[in-house]
């Protein structure tokens, strides 16, 4: 059966005595982990009164607690709702409340929140996840955990929710994604052929757990590896953790990677172990991955491309896709990858016609990983899920050998003078100058060419630039109507809780209204 319990119950049967949990305390076994999870299921079920189906909202950063909290809602068959601590207190209560939880988990950290309104309304329903209780709340975790007896594996349909994760940055009301167990255990079996996973491998959850990539750590589990958890990321925190836990598989996004390679820690660190570094959830400039498998020349790089709603990796560019890219295929690395087994691909244009090889258009996707629809979004659901397919918004082509190279958001392309300009081109351009840390490349109003492109950039330390160098160094490079009209710099780009540069905030702020316009053709 593709679904969580069964999985979890396969791997206690064959890797029961394998590590499982990688603690300072003391390593947990599978066995002595399967227990807490089976006791924490009695506990909700039993204690909580909560029924399978219904709703457990998790407000915490990566810990132990919370990964055993929500296996132990999957054994349970009730359905976690890990929520972005990111927003603010009313955007909380809204995703609670959208979907229907009828507790709160909550990380002690996070537990003044609760003294805030509209959150005040949920303490009678907070659980703490803490050894003892505090803060004035009557529901402790490990208390309620120990107390409780095991319940056994509730036996779920494959096309049951297992989890809902809610789309969406820190601004806009987010979607929540109806993932069943289906395309949580398919995608992590699609998984664990490319990455070669045994039983030895162990697995750092650095990005937050209300993500969608931390699904990639199930074919972790799968195959009865072990896991470590790191509250929030720091470069010095991840190269010890890697050290102290022979870590073999990092989960990173690329902003976390260019801050591990700038930090005085880098070099310091026995990283011997790491085998791969998976990275993804937005663009890495070409230049950056040469400096990363500079940094690592044993390690696998491996990139992902994927979507919450595809839970979540549809393509893979593999090692052996970036040892070609360097070996003169260098435009690979702007590639997301190739098509994971069992999914399939198209590309359309506006009218809704497949697009020939090559050429650019909307990327559609269908396989085992694509998830339900949304969580009371029937419209939207509608509009996205379509006659199998799933519209995933991004534009996008395919190559002659089948690599997908996602070229933009769909609400990102900008349109200027008639033209189509993909921002990640331009971006790309601009990350070759050697002072440039970071760019985003958005689209202003203008009023000869309807939309100018403006690159909002980040100088790199101990440089100072100006619009006219970056205008000139992209010359040559990309067509002029691709040329930014406008550049500006800032101290930092705004971004999510996974380091994705949120576009949105630029194109709302003053930035752009204060750049520099200059003429490109």
């Amino acid at each position: 059966m593709l679904t969580m319990p069964s999985l979890l119950l396969r791997t206690e049967r064959l890797h029961g005595n394998n590590p499982a949990i990688l603690e300072g305390s003391g390593d947990l076994t599978w066995h002595a982990w399967m227990g807490r999870i089976a006791q924490a299921a009695g506990f909700l079920r039993r204690t909580l009164g909560l029924e399978p189906g219904e709703r457990i909202g998790i407000l915490a950063r990566n810990s132990v607690r919370q990964a055993e909290l929500t296996y132990a809602a999957y054994w349970a068959g009730i359905v976690p709702v890990p929520v972005n601590f990111r927003l603010a207190p009313p955007e909380i209560a809204e995703v609670l409340e959208d979907a229907g939880c009828k507790v709160l988990a909550i990380d002690p950290h996070f537990a003044p929140l609760l003294d805030r309104a509209p959150l005040d309304a949920w303490r009678t329903r907070a659980l703490l996840l803490a050894p003892h209780a505090e803060t004035g709340l009557a529901s402790c975790y490990d208390e309620l955990r120990n107390a409780a007896s095991p319940a056994p594996a509730h036996e779920p349909s494959e096309d049951d929710d297992a989890i809902l994760l809610y789309t969406g940055g820190t601004t806009g009301r987010g979607k929540g994604v109806r993932i069943t167990h289906r395309n949580i255990v398919a995608n992590a079996l699609q998984m664990a052929h490319i990455m070669g996973v045994r039983p030895w491998d162990s697995y750092l959850h650095v990005s937050p757990m209300f993500h969608s990539t931390d699904l990639k750590a199930t074919c972790v589990t799968m195959h009865g590896g072990s896991h470590a958890y790191l509250p929030e990321f720091s470069p010095a925190a991840v190269l010890e953790a890697i050290e102290e836990h022979r870590i073999t598989i990092g989960s990173l996004v690329p902003t976390m990677i260019i801050r591990m390679l700038q930090d005085p820690a880098f070099g310091r660190h026995d990283v011997s172990s790491l085998r791969i570094i998976s990275y993804g959830t937005s663009p890495m400039p070409a230049e950056w991955i040469r400096r990363t498998m500079g940094a690592f020349p044993s390690v696998a790089m491996q990139q992902v491309y994927g979507l919450t709603e595809t839970s979540p990796v549809l393509a893979i560019l593999d090692e052996h896709d970036h040892a070609r890219a360097l070996a003169g295929r260098e435009d690979l690395l702007r590639a997301g990858g190739r098509p994971l087994a069992g999914v399939d691909v198209r590309i359309i244009d506006d009218a809704g016609k497949a697009v020939a090889p090559g050429e650019s258009g909307e990327i559609l996707v269908r396989g085992p990983q694509v998830a339900n629809g949304y969580h009371n979004r029937p419209r939207e659901t509608r509009e996205a899920f379509k006659d199998g397919w799933f519209h995933t918004g991004d534009v996008g082509r395919l190559d002659a050998e089948g690599y997908l190279f996602v070229l933009d958001r769909k609400k990102d392309m900008v349109i200027t003078g008639g033209e189509n300009v993909y921002t990640s081109e331009v971006e790309a351009a601009i990350y070759q100058h050697p002072g440039v840390h970071e760019v985003a490349v958005i689209g202003v109003p203008d009023k000869r060419f309807g939309e100018a492109l403006c690159a909002v950039v980040v100088a790199a330390p101990g440089h100072s630039l100006t619009p006219a160098e970056i205008i000139a160094h992209c010359r040559g490079r990309i067509g002029g109507y691709k040329i930014p009209r406008r550049v500006s710099f800032v101290d930092a780009l705004p971004k999510s809780a996974m380091g994705k540069i949120l576009k949105q905030e630029l194109r709302r702020s003053n930035t752009v209204l204060k750049s520099t316009e200059e003429k490109t053709a």
